[in-house]
């Protein structure tokens, strides 16, 4: 093989087009599309019965941020007072006010403080029940035909579990709490500023015209304009943001992955490719950020112009009552927290609009999965498909079986077969004739196709594929797999270790490693074995499940299942005639003139 030179390093600047990124067409913010998804994943937690705990969380949360606002009112009546005693010189009057102020100072601390723990306690709570609930729907047997079926609807499930659950939690929490704290402080503060400014005169063309509540009226129209002009700038933002967890999640996946299979990669002198791909990844990445920058730098731009002109609004309008003598600096000074409380609760879609567009982005992902979670199962319970029954009696029975692609274009014609109790049946042929589709319909992870399976309905049942499943664990777990890894003794486990010549990972039954790195093909496959042992089920079903073996560790592996598990059926789907004759009963899979599978007895 040619070795290949790597990639030249070209320094840290990455040089991408920023358009290389599809844009997507904008998401509607709101809808009823959005608001069936947000009330289904609400459901999830505040439906349960950990939604109960959670509920007196949420109460104590609610509690605190009135307590909160509550706080702010005080501030701002106390800092009326300390300005009022400025003014007349009153020194006496200013250490009160100020003992005052500082009493109230430290109360609002607290309560703030305490605030933030509650709704983190209760962020972690719900974050704990979606999660869990995510993962029970997709492990299991619909993911692999969600995999098969939507492999483009729900990419990287696992990113979607881990970071869409944690932004989508973390921003319902916060923004319906600061939602709340706004209403609260609008209701609070609002008739304080309507007194304020009752009977400030406005001036035009010389004219004195009184509004009563002139600052409230203010505060509402500069309010109102800045939610719109907002709303206009920032919604590109919600696309943006929904690709941009996509492209990262991509490119770790492709890290990993190649962490996964650096020895092959090496060996096949890939790292010149998976470089590459893995910068092309990386320059989507980037493609994405540069959209996500210039979406928010514009956002930005908008919302801080909005946040400082406000600032100098209650001066400007105050200004001139004050200069008359209409009121006094300590009621300026309560005009302008009142005022800036007022307009802070009426802008909180400004300054939330970037975290409400990273919320709207993990809703439609979660829901997005979630729908393909359901297709699945529906899929895998379709009345037109495969049917799966537990009967009584002791045999397995294909009852008019045909096998079919997602499409609807069939790999194999109907097939009628029984197999005994006991039997050891070997299913022959060559590669891509349909065997392992066959083995997935007999695992009840394949529902296209047509006919019906029927398993005895106490039997024991494991499935065997090629490549082994060796879970993240210690090695006493991953051969006690799918039990817990005290299900089986020690001495047992040893027992099993020996008889496949493994006796050397008896030290390492402890250890905890990447055994799917630290192990051969050919390990692997005696592992798997092992866990059989272990087990003795009463039905194996093995789809090439020997294939690293070379044949006198093959012979010896079905000679071992035959002395240890007498009783057990064997069901062997392999492309190797040495398979053949470890069996009583054989079948051959074949394609016929029309592109068909036919299954036949030999």
């Amino acid at each position: 093989m040619l070795e290949q030179a790597p990639l030249p390093y070209t320094g840290d600047r990455v040089q991408v087009d920023r358009e290389a990124l599809p844009r997507s067409k904008p998401h509607a913010m709101f809808g009823r599309r959005f608001a069936r998804d947000l009330w289904r994943l609400t459901c999830i937690y505040w439906a349960s019965p950990a939604g109960r705990q959670g509920a007196l969380l949420l109460a104590l949360a609610i509690a605190l941020e009135f307590g909160a606002v509550y706080g702010n009112v005080l501030i701002a009546m106390t800092q009326r007072h300390v300005g009022d005693a400025v003014q007349d010189k009153q020194m006496s009057e200013f250490f009160a006010a100020m003992a005052r102020f500082f009493g109230v100072v430290l109360a609002f601390v607290l309560v703030s403080t305490y605030r933030l723990y509650v709704r983190q306690w209760l962020e972690m709570h719900w974050r704990q029940s979606v999660t869990a609930y995510y993962l029970g729907r997709w492990i299991g047997p619909q993911a692999y035909c969600q995999q098969e079926r939507h492999p483009d609807e729900a990419d990287n499930p696992d990113q979607r579990i881990a970071e869409d659950i944690r932004s989508y939690v973390a921003s319902s929490l916060g923004l319906s709490l600061s939602l709340l704290a706004a209403v609260a402080t609008l209701c609070s503060f609002a008739g304080l500023l309507w007194n304020l400014s009752a009977d400030w005169p406005l001036h035009l063309r010389g004219k004195p015209v009184r509004i009563p509540g002139l600052m409230l009226w203010i505060a509402v129209i500069y309010s109102f304009v800045a939610m719109g002009l907002t709303h206009l700038v920032g919604r590109p933002l919600v696309p943006i943001n929904f690709n941009r967890l996509r492209v990262e999640a991509d490119f770790r996946y492709g890290l990993v992955r190649f962490r996964d299979n650096a020895e092959a990669v090496a060996l096949a002198r890939g790292a010149a490719f998976e470089q590459g791909g893995a910068l092309a990844r990386f320059r989507a990445v980037i493609a994405n950020w540069w959209q996500l920058i210039a979406a928010q730098r514009n956002l930005s731009l908008l919302t801080t112009a909005i946040g400082q002109v406000n600032g100098v609004v209650p001066l400007l309008i105050a200004a001139p009552a004050y200069f008359a003598g209409w009121i006094t600096l300590g009621s300026v000074l309560e005009t302008r927290v009142a005022y800036g409380q007022v307009s802070g609760a009426l802008a909180w879609f400004v300054y939330a609009y970037q975290e409400i567009a990273q919320w709207r982005a993990s809703v439609e992902r979660l829901s997005r999965f979630a729908d393909v979670v359901d297709a699945a199962e529906a899929d895998l319970s379709r009345p037109d498909g495969i049917q799966h029954d537990r009967v009584a009696g002791e045999k397995l029975r294909l009852v008019n079986l045909s096998l079919q692609l997602p499409d609807g274009r069939v790999l194999l014609d109907p097939i009628n077969a029984t197999v005994s109790t006991g039997e050891r049946v070997a299913v022959l042929g060559g590669v891509g004739v349909g065997k392992t589709t066959l083995f997935r319909a007999l695992a009840g992870i394949w529902p296209f196709g047509t006919g019906r399976i029927e398993m005895p309905a106490r039997a024991r049942v494991m499935f065997l594929t090629q490549r082994a499943y060796l879970p993240i664990g210690t090695l006493r777990e991953v051969v006690s797999y799918p039990a817990a890894a005290d299900a089986f003794s020690e001495d047992k486990v040893c027992e099993v270790l020996r008889l496949l010549d493994l006796k050397r990972f008896e030290a390492h039954l402890h250890d905890t490693s990447p055994w799917d790195q630290q192990l051969t093909d050919d390990e692997q496959q005696r592992l798997t074995i092992a866990r059989v042992l272990l087990h003795e089920p009463d039905w194996i079903f093995m789809d090439d499940a020997t294939a690293a073996l070379d044949e006198a560790m093959e012979k010896r592996v079905y000679e071992i299942l035959t002395s240890r598990l007498p009783t057990a059926t064997v069901v062997s789907l392999t492309h190797r005639d040495a398979v053949m004759e470890f069996h009583t009963r054989r079948w051959r899979m074949s394609t016929n003139d029309q592109g068909r599978a036919t299954l036949h007895p030999l």
